[in-house]
């Protein structure tokens, strides 16, 4: 049984990734931020060197970009007593979860040049992505903002989340390449700007991590991690004992959440239960799309099995969310990302506890997933649950965000 209810994709894409705006329409933007640009140029340079004359109250900034991991990121920081502050001046539909807004006091259009004011003179550090700080949708600022942000004294640590660093030319996945062609067409006239940001922060931040499957597009890196993304561990418990309902003749209840379908693999997914469920196999399947993050945090602790994705190869936060709350994740892992984190020894040879499936194994695998009993589900699920407190917790990411601070003489 399949419960396939397509809504507004749960999207961490920006810019030309996300939606299907003409080309011309972009390129006018582009045009008038440009314009803009050579205007205030003159006074975001005073304004840069001047701030470096006053006290900032925040140790570190992490945005403008809305990801949903900012907030846990910003509790990894404060695990170490650092003073930190999430802020944005948009934000996407499954969530607001952010100190500061600025959006809310100024046009978006705006939102830059006032960001970029307001982070002068508040912070000692920003954390912020491939895109940019908070000159990142500018034309012109955009490729100066790592300058500015040294004139003004302001140290920037510099991570991938995706779409900021996919430049396919430079990775090997093709079916990334045709998951992006069919989900995010206007992806193909973003390219020679995401490589030049890229080479931009590459060249300009203070500190560069990298991990996941990022590493794929990137040529350098100071801090390579499995991934940055971390996970309250207080906040997401697994169900009590005294919760779980276990009845032997419930089907297999899966759960799957695309934030774009053809990058996932959702089809496949769907294809591979309606054929095991013709099959006889009891098994049912939700198909999660357009809710809050809230929401989709309870809907997995009463599933028995998550399923990521099938096409990029290593993990990220849905299927953290699942191990989190001591499920077995079902999530395609690269050979290759695998030895490489081995080698680099930040993963164990037999560690990662993800049940790893592809396209073409896909069926298989949850036919197996279906043959288990309760009780063994249950302990892949613990082993999910320690492999997060072990290398994805608030304690675990903060003591790596501590010494990339200290390295770059931030102190709290």
């Amino acid at each position: 049984m399949t419960e396939d209810t397509p809504k507004e994709p749960r999207s961490e894409k920006q810019g030309f990734h996300a939606g299907r705006v003409s080309y011309q329409a972009v390129l006018f933007v582009r045009a008038v931020y440009f314009i803009v640009d050579i205007i205030v140029l003159l006074p975001i340079i005073f304004l840069s060197a001047v701030s470096r004359l006053f006290p900032r109250a925040i140790d570190v900034g992490i945005g403008p970009v809305p990801i949903i991991n900012s907030p846990y990121h910003k509790k990894a920081h404060e695990h170490y007593g650092y003073t930190c502050e999430t802020f944005v001046y948009y934000t996407w539909y499954f969530t607001d979860d952010f100190d500061v807004n600025i959006g809310r006091f100024c046009p978006r259009a705006l939102g830059p040049y006032v960001a970029y004011v307001f982070v002068l003179f508040r912070y000692k550090c920003l954390y912020t992505y491939f895109t940019g700080g908070p000159l990142g949708f500018t034309t012109l600022l955009a490729r100066l903002e790592p300058f500015l942000l040294q004139l003004a004294g302001i140290k920037t640590v510099i991570m991938p989340y995706g779409a900021d660093i996919h430049v396919f030319s430079r990775g090997q996945n093709r079916l990334v390449v045709h998951g992006y062609a069919k989900d995010y067409p206007g992806f193909r006239h973003s390219r020679k700007r995401t490589a030049d940001l890229v080479d931009v922060w590459t060249h300009g931040a203070d500190h560069i991590i990298s991990g996941c499957d990022w590493v794929d597009y990137m040529y350098y890196w100071d801090s390579l991690m499995l991934a940055h993304f971390a996970i309250d561990t207080e906040a997401l418990k697994p169900k009590d004992e005294d919760e779980k309902v276990e009845n032997s003749d419930a089907p297999l209840r899966l759960i799957h959440a695309p934030n774009h379908r053809n990058l996932k693999g959702t089809d496949h997914i769907i294809r591979a239960v309606n054929e095991l469920v013709e099959e006889g196999n009891a098994i049912e399947l939700s198909v999660i799309e357009g809710v809050t993050n809230p929401e989709l945090i309870e809907m997995i602790r009463d599933a028995d099995v998550v399923i990521d994705q099938l096409i990029f190869g290593w993990y990220a936060m849905f299927a953290l969310e699942g191990m989190a709350l001591g499920k077995p994740v079902v999530c395609h892992i690269r050979p290759d990302f695998r030895d490489l984190y081995i080698g680099a020894s930040i993963l164990e040879p037999d560690e990662l506890p993800l049940i790893d499936a592809s396209i073409t194994t896909i069926k298989e695998t949850l036919h197996h997933l279906a043959s288990l009993s309760k009780s063994e589900l249950n302990e892949i699920g613990q082993r999910s649950r320690t492999f997060v407190e072990k290398r994805h917790s608030v304690e675990a990411i903060g003591k790596v965000f501590d010494e990339i601070n200290k390295s770059i003489n931030l102190k709290p």
